[in-house]
């Protein structure tokens, strides 16, 4: 796929911060920003639709609920009478937590935060997930919808939400929380609900973008269904080798259909944007978390997005993971297995599940990521520990 032309970068002028806390300090930053990605102004993409677009789009997602066909699992399922791997019905979407949220990347969170939506259940059965304790605190606000769970992807916990419930939500975190954007997370299940509760808001008066936050496990009826309202898409990509997916996510196919589905995403909208106040407004933000031991398909990854997809692609090489949900749990058939520690001591200790990711990555694991990319011609990269925007 054509990539966009890296334009050298121009200095956008100077603008003025305000200090959230304290009105009166204020500091002034030039961004330099490449005018390939530099946006004067933005309209979210649900605002262009026409109505008939619109209607189509309504009468797509009830007939999406009623076979369903919305992931890679095409459980072919009536969601009205039952559910499929999902766990989720039709008339209702399962939330746990819907808040200002300052976790993501500079330009995503920005000052105000960006208006998380964390949808229970999954599509996938990642032993390792991320998300598989909730949130800490029950609390239930203007602004803040939260609820205290553990496994949020895998089980069928926190507040069920019509569409034009979740809208309202969203028109909260817009009017009150003063949100950058609406950021669906893990919504691959529920892209009906979602398509549905977009366009509801719209009538109701939203006008900030809207950020698909996904493992990359989509289909194409889903991804299409989406075109026309989603701003940036937020893609994983977690791993490479079928024989990875099948172990650790529970899908053998997972690879190429991510493959798929990013390249979808990009060609509805392109390479990440911003406006001249570092916010992103539209395109693609690629993720991907290395892993204990599986640099080389990270290395991969990288390969296959600079020859495939873009150059221009925004990338964020995430060093997080930690070992959560399976991993390093004890096997319900204990068995003894022979250790040997950095010193050179040997001992027995007890076997724990998927113990070849219970750890840490390592520097040089990370590194290696890195270095890939670069050798794949990506350059722009997400840093957020440097406390900036990143463009």
């Amino acid at each position: 796929m054509a990539s966009i032309t890296r334009s050298p970068a121009r200095t956008v002028p100077a603008f003025t911060l305000f200090h959230p806390r304290n009105p009166r300090r204020v500091s002034r930053r030039f961004l330099g920003i490449p005018s390939a990605f530099l946006l004067d102004d933005y309209l979210p993409r649900y605002q262009l639709l026409t109505s008939v677009e619109s209607s189509k789009k309504r009468s797509l997602a009830y007939a999406h609920l009623r076979e369903c066909n919305l992931c890679p699992r095409k459980c072919g399922i009536n969601r009205y009478e039952t559910t499929g791997m999902c766990l989720i019905g039709a008339k209702t979407a399962k939330v746990n937590v819907i808040a200002p949220h300052r976790g993501e990347e500079p330009c995503i969170q920005g000052h105000h935060g960006s208006g998380s939506v964390f949808f229970s259940g999954c599509n996938l059965r990642c032993v390792f997930c991320q998300n598989h304790v909730g949130f800490i605190l029950f609390h239930f606000s203007i602004i803040c919808l939260t609820l205290f769970i553990q496994d949020i992807a895998h089980q069928r916990n926190g507040f069920d939400l019509t569409p034009q419930e979740l809208a309202e939500w969203y028109i909260k975190l817009q009017q009150i929380g003063r949100v950058h954007n609406i950021n669906l997370v893990t919504p691959e299940h529920v892209v009906p609900q979602v398509a549905l509760s977009i366009l509801d808001a719209r009538d109701m008066g939203l006008r900030i973008p809207i950020i698909y936050n996904t493992s990359s496990f989509d289909s194409k009826d889903s991804l299409q269904l989406l075109d026309g309202l989603v701003d940036i898409y937020l893609p994983d990509f977690k791993v490479w080798k079928s024989s990875t997916s099948k172990r650790l996510l529970k899908a053998e196919d997972y690879t190429v259909t991510a493959m798929e589905s990013i390249t979808e995403m990009h060609r509805q909208v392109g390479d990440l944007s911003f406006t001249s106040d570092g916010i992103a407004k539209k395109g693609v933000l690629l993720r991907h978390l290395v892993m204990p031991g599986k640099e080389d398909e990270g290395m991969e990854i990288m390969r296959w997005l600079g020859e495939n997809v873009s150059k221009d692609l925004y990338v964020h090489i995430m060093e997080q993971y930690h070992p959560d949900a399976h991993v390093g749990k004890k096997r319900r058939v204990a068995r003894r297995v022979r250790f040997v520690d950095a010193s050179g001591d040997e001992s027995l200790q007890e076997e724990v599940r998927y113990a070849e990711i219970n750890r840490a990555i390592r520097d040089e694991e990370l590194s290696s990521v890195k270095e890939a990319a670069v050798k794949a011609g990506l350059w722009r990269f997400c840093e957020p520990h440097e406390g900036q925007f990143h463009l």
